[in-house]
């Protein structure tokens, strides 16, 4: 193709958008990160990996650096939970999509719309309502006493647990959408051979759906695990804000932290994290092409 192709500058709008709007304030983010922390907050334009070394080190009162794993601890709890996450899902999608994808043509539109009706309320809104279940004299706890089962309870609220349940609650139907789209374009007849071959179910589950399921599978867990690692309504609600995620320690280190280079180091972090799984992942679907 030349300069004077169309098909160039016909693109060039969107090209500039991308610009604008994606290229240029990650650039703005990496040159904050690599700045130093003013004297009243915000920051002070310079060449400084301080922000970066303080992911992994503290400096001591003779200036001499001494590893601190509380950052990484943050970095860790986040993957893991975000992984937990996006497994949970997964499990929890592929019965409701294959339920779905199974229904009546009347009732399957109707099923859709019950999965995205979530999102038809403020995610805030959403989170918050466990708080009324999980916290103490919540629904839950009130349930276990009416049934005898315990007579007095801690709060279930400000723990891993609790942020899993809301991370879980808030993405879910992010996973059963493309799962849903993947079974409902499975052959029938693909699963009745199997059957005619003496496939038990869990065979049939294991050696059919799954893997012909399993484009629609990673597609749900790139749409569940990178939100998840910028979450921020679950660790401040439902963590309590002491048992903190990559998302919200960003934001305190841009809001009362005043550490803006930090902030812009830990969000510059997270994003070569969601980039190394977006890689991860389009090899793993390149693979699959080739052998294909």
């Amino acid at each position: 193709m030349s300069w004077r192709d169309f098909r160039i500058w016909g693109l060039a709008p969107a090209w500039v958008i991308m610009a604008l709007t994606l290229v240029l304030p990650i650039g703005i983010v990496v040159l904050v990160s690599l700045s130093i922390r003013g004297a009243y907050g915000g920051f002070d334009w310079g060449l400084s990996f301080d922000s970066y070394a303080k992911i992994l080190f503290e400096e001591d009162w003779d200036g001499n650096l001494a590893f601190t794993p509380q950052y990484l601890a943050i970095i860790g709890r986040t993957l893991w939970l975000a992984g937990l996450t996006t497994l949970i899902c997964a499990v929890l999608a592929l019965p409701a999509a294959y339920v779905i994808a199974q229904a009546p043509a009347r009732w399957k539109a109707v099923l859709v719309y019950l999965v995205t009706l979530p999102f038809w309320v403020s995610m805030i809104v959403r989170v918050y309502a466990w708080i009324i279940i999980l916290g103490n004299d919540g629904v839950i706890e009130k349930t276990l006493r009416g049934l005898g089962l315990v007579t007095d309870m801690d709060s279930l609220l400000f723990t891993n647990g609790a942020m899993l349940t809301g991370l879980v609650y808030s993405y879910i139907p992010l996973m059963i959408l493309p799962v849903f789209a993947s079974i409902e374009k499975l052959d029938p007849a693909l699963i009745e051979a199997s059957h005619d071959l003496y496939g038990s179910r869990w065979v049939t589950a294991r050696r059919v759906i799954l893997p012909l399921t399993l484009p629609g599978l990673m597609a749900g867990a790139v749409l569940v695990f990178v939100p998840c690692l910028g979450a921020v309504l679950e660790p401040i609600l439902l963590g309590g804000g002491k048992t903190m995620m990559m998302g919200n320690l960003i934001q305190t280190q841009f809001g009362g932290g005043r550490n803006w280079p930090f902030g812009a180091a830990i969000a510059v972090t997270l994003m070569v994290l969601v980039m190394v799984f977006l890689m991860l992942n389009a090899l793993r679907a390149r693979r699959e092409v080739g052998h294909a």
